[in-house]
């Protein structure tokens, strides 16, 4: 069973940086994509960065310039580094996985953990 755990959540302020952290377990995390999700207040859940296992990275067009996605295969972990935060930032952050980064906006294979709270005062 696929098991992800975030991390590194916090209440900041507009223009400020955060890195989140997600653990996994129960897969091959070297050959799986990973990938970092927000959840506005009322809002559906949207994929906001992925990385493939050879590393290439994608975006979302609210975040392009000021997140960077990375992994350490060594220690199962992918970060979400978290630049020019503004307060549309705010919600719960969760990581999944999938064999492809094609696959990790709608085919996502792992549990949904608690994911991790961001919030952005302005």
């Amino acid at each position: 069973q696929v098991q992800l755990v975030e991390s590194g959540g916090d209440l900041v302020q507009a223009g400020g940086s955060l890195t989140l952290s997600c653990v996994a377990s129960g897969i091959i995390f070297s050959s799986f994509a990973m990938g970092w999700y927000h959840q506005a207040p009322g809002q559906q859940r949207e994929m906001v960065a992925g990385i493939s296992s050879g590393g290439i990275t994608r975006y979302g067009d609210s975040v392009k310039g000021r997140f960077t996605i990375s992994r350490d295969n060594a220690n199962r972990v992918a970060y979400l580094q978290m630049n020019r935060l503004k307060p549309d930032d705010t919600g719960v952050y969760y990581c999944n996985t999938a064999e492809y980064l094609a696959d990790l906006e709608g085919r996502p294979v792992g549990s949904w953990g608690q994911g991790t709270q961001v919030t952005v005062s302005s």
